[in-house]
């Protein structure tokens, strides 16, 4: 009799089983597919993007070897190839390689347009924010009103940020050039006093708490518009804050560092 209770109870597990592998085999074969199917899709997905920074940098180098030889029209037609092609690292300094030659050729409203899309086109703040620097210096020697420059340059002054002193001593000097000598004294203080400030930043910043404390800052305007007149220099190669040419390969090896510490972190 336990022989026969024995023989039922293996029959039910071995028809739970069925049905537990007629339920569940689709599924997991599901799973496995979409599984494979993604790694597939980001395997090529990375060697897309692979090939297109390949293009990307042979395009820019082109683009800056044709700059030094003063080709500027083979110089835009390359950072326009780098544009398109590369990601947003390639993408950004390819734009500010165009707005250089923008500013050289005096297209003032077109130099600011490419900074600005520089600035949208790369979300590392070494880059975007750099852009954001440069568009609104020409901004302030071509016209533009101090609410234009204050939106552009305070959040550029905010902690952490990668070109916050120079763009305190931006704000100063726009505050000046329209004749509010109290706000902009308190940006050059600041400078004074700040740490990570660049020597030759906090000495400028000091002469200019001299001149507003000597009453001399109604001088200032017409010296900033005396600027507005001397040729543009030729366009250089984008830096970051340390003064130090921006690598395009070394700006994306960071990326992919920081991005791979924040997901181990996680």
């Amino acid at each position: 009799m336990t022989d026969v209770f024995e023989e039922v109870e293996e029959e039910i597990r071995s028809e739970r089983l069925k049905r537990l592998a007629r339920t569940w085999l689709p599924v997991v074969g599901g799973i496995l597919a979409i599984a494979l199917v993604a790694a597939l899709a980001w395997w090529g997905w990375q060697s897309f993007q692979t090939s297109q920074a390949n293009k990307a940098s042979v395009a820019y180098q082109r683009g800056l070897e044709s700059l030094q030889s003063g080709d500027t029209a083979g110089a835009e037609t390359a950072f326009a190839e780098a544009e398109k092609a590369g990601n947003g690292a390639y993408k950004s300094l390819a734009l500010q390689q165009r707005a250089g030659i923008a500013v050289q050729a005096n297209r003032i409203p077109d130099a600011i347009r490419l900074f600005d899309e520089a600035a949208k086109a790369e979300s590392d703040p070494i880059l975007a924010d750099a852009a954001r620097y440069k568009a609104a210096l020409l901004l302030m020697d071509n016209g533009g009103t101090l609410a234009d420059l204050e939106t552009r340059l305070a959040p550029l002054t905010e902690e952490d940020r990668p070109m916050r002193p120079f763009a305190q001593e931006a704000l100063g000097l726009a505050r000046l050039q329209f004749n509010k000598p109290a706000e902009a004294r308190e940006q050059f203080v600041l400078l004074t006093l700040g740490q990570d400030v660049p020597d030759s930043v906090r000495q400028r910043a000091q002469a200019a708490v001299s001149i507003i404390d000597a009453g001399l800052a109604p001088g200032i305007a017409p010296i900033v518009a005396a600027q507005a007149l001397v040729p543009p220099a030729a366009p250089t190669a984008p830096v970051g804050p340390d003064g130090q040419p921006i690598d395009p390969r070394a700006l994306e090896a960071a990326q992919a560092q920081a991005q791979a510490q924040a997901q181990g972190a996680n």
